[in-house]
């Protein structure tokens, strides 16, 4: 978790997720772009971001020391 990558990780893991979150309320609302609550949108998004990078720094007393993952090397390398 002190490594430049783990933290480069989290934060396209974080980017990510409020991008998923952001599309999943823009098509949700089925709305025209002027009748979005973009207010909302954001901080719904931002809340998800924020979990992301909670569960990746959760995850590295979990799977590989360092990563934000839960699979360890050993399991990818088995697939």
């Amino acid at each position: 978790m002190r490594t430049k990558q783990f933290w480069l990780d989290v934060f396209e893991r974080a980017v990510k997720t409020f991008a998923q979150a952001a599309v999943a309320l823009l098509t949700a609302g089925a709305t025209g772009l002027l009748g979005i609550d973009w207010l909302q949108l954001f901080s719904v998004a931002g809340l998800a971001a924020l979990v992301s990078i909670l569960t990746s720094v959760g995850s590295d007393y979990v799977g590989d020391r360092g990563t934000p993952s839960l699979v360890t090397r050993d399991a990818e390398d088995s697939v």
